[in-house]
């Protein structure tokens, strides 16, 4: 991305301007040589700056601007949340994270375009970085699909103020890291799951790692066994395809930085096992494996940017498939570090996976852990497609919830009722993976099983099973498949904590 001062923009093709409901242009905007004509104009084309909407305007009619074509896109009421009446802020509705949304929206419409310049309000570090980090992590389409689909925007100028400060390359190299590391979550969870095993997804980690600096460990299903890694290696003992453990890591030269475990789930394709899915439910489950890509993707986020904070990512890979030798309802396993756990539920295997990478994390004593996964169906119900659901330590579960807003994303933090860890009680081992039969708190129970496993480390866990896969139309900047949700909290979380 080039940043460029107000008035100096290169030879484009859409210039881009925000509008909110009315239509009525953004202030702080610059780029069009009349605003007071465009406003005018634009009723007379339908629009209403409603959320998303994308008009495009000749520049000529609007007396000049830095492109032949100006392209409008509205905010609607976003940028007036009332925080006394709604919960929009809360859920990553500021300012910035509208501002991001609109820059996204714009770069998403205009794929196939060569070069846009982006006329958005940014004159503050904080709305250079939103508009930055919104186009950008627009900017993006999977590279797998056959026959091709439409390329990016070829390149993207913001007009700021701030151009050539300390300030505005600051801005752009958060937005860049940001920008790669979703880029590569989407990739990843993008992927079929014929072509991203266990095996290859625990390569396509070495190939990040070894180009970013990143410490590399791999566990395979033989040394997964011989470890006591009795979750893993019993979901994945069903399928062709072997489980993996992979451990990354940035580590800054400070030796004492502070330090921080990410665990992901990485289920390369669920088909819930025994306890089968319904066919309609299957193909989605190439996206089980999101976490997995997010943990991965952040340690590489803060590689790129240098953040002084030690940052550990474990990545729990394994198929859960109904092959010859799944595990059973009934099954009892040791998980690592000695806890037994019945099956009841082969479906429920996301937790067994991720509990012992969590066992084994907090063994290296970090300062903080959290886990991401894409974990239950209930997070869903009780939260939707696009609010991720966060649990675990208090302090640091509001802490996840405050870098969520500062990041532009939604999460929503949800506790963890003592009276339901009983519905866990089994008869036969230490604890059950499910309650079998009752669907009351799903993913609350989810999280208290997993806290079994973190003994007295502070710990969040991050359920975005809705949010980490889109699998209607495209939104704002967020398109159709993965979506990278995620990347931007648990950056944003890992700077703070430096």
């Amino acid at each position: 991305m080039t940043l460029l001062a107000s008035g100096s923009a290169p030879e484009a093709e859409v210039l881009v301007l925000g509008a909110a409901k009315g239509p009525v242009l953004l202030d702080g905007q610059s780029g069009v040589a009349d605003s007071d004509a465009l406003a005018a104009l634009l009723p007379s084309l339908g629009a209403k700056g409603a959320l998303d909407e994308l008009i495009r305007v000749p520049a000529t009619a609007v007396g000049g601007a830095d492109a032949p074509v100006v392209a409008v896109v509205g905010a609607g009421a976003a940028l007036d949340t009332d925080a006394q009446h709604d919960d929009e802020e809360a859920l990553g509705g500021t300012r910035a994270g509208v501002l991001a949304r609109l820059a996204g929206r714009a770069v998403r419409g205009l794929a196939g375009t060569g070069a846009v310049v982006l006329g958005l309000p940014a004159g503050t570090a904080e709305e250079l970085t939103a508009v930055a980090e919104g186009a950008l992590t627009a900017a993006y389409a999977w590279s797998g699909r056959v026959p091709a689909g439409t390329a990016p925007v070829g390149s993207i100028t913001v007009l700021t103020p701030l151009a050539g400060t300390e300030e505005g390359e600051a801005a752009v190299t958060r937005a860049r890291a940001l920008a790669t590391a979703t880029a590569l979550t989407r990739d990843l969870v993008n992927d079929p799951p014929n072509l991203l095993t266990p095996e290859l997804l625990a390569e396509r980690a070495r190939e990040v790692a070894q180009g970013a600096g990143i410490a590399y460990e791999v566990l395979d299903e033989k040394a997964l066994a011989e470890q006591g890694f009795g979750g893993i290696v019993g979901v994945g003992q069903g399928s062709a395809h072997p489980p993996r453990l992979v451990r990354v890591e940035w580590a800054p030269e400070a030796p004492d930085a502070p330090s921080v475990a990410l665990i992901g789930k990485g289920i390369t394709f669920d088909s819930g096992g025994l306890s089968l899915k319904p066919p309609a439910s299957m193909p989605e489950m190439k996206s089980d494996m999101a976490g997995a890509a997010t943990v991965l993707a952040t340690v590489l986020a803060a590689a790129l940017e240098r953040v002084p904070v030690r940052v550990t990512g474990w990545l729990a890979l394994a198929e859960n498939m109904p092959g010859a030798d799944a595990q059973r309802p009934s099954d009892v396993v040791t998980m690592y570090g000695g806890t037994t756990v019945e099956i009841t539920n082969t479906d429920a295997e996301g937790r067994l996976v991720m509990a012992d990478a969590l066992a084994r994390a907090v063994e290296e004593e970090p300062d903080a852990v959290l886990d991401v996964a894409t974990l239950t169906g209930a997070q869903i119900v009780a939260l939707g497609e696009r609010v991720s659901g966060v649990m675990g330590t208090p302090a640091l579960r509001d802490q996840v919830v405050a870098s969520a807003v500062a990041a532009g994303e939604a999460f929503w933090p949800m506790p963890l009722p003592r009276h339901l860890r009983a519905s866990l009680d089994s008869p036969f081992a230490d604890l059950r993976n499910a309650a079998v039969g009752n669907r009351a708190g799903g993913m609350l129970v989810a999280g208290l099983f997993l806290r079994e496993f973190v003994g007295s480390t502070a710990w969040a866990h991050l359920d975005v099973a809705g949010p980490a896969y889109n699998e209607h139309s495209p939104w704002g900047g967020t398109p159709t498949g993965g979506t990278g949700a995620g990347v931007a909290t648990l950056l944003e979380l890992i700077r703070r904590r430096a």
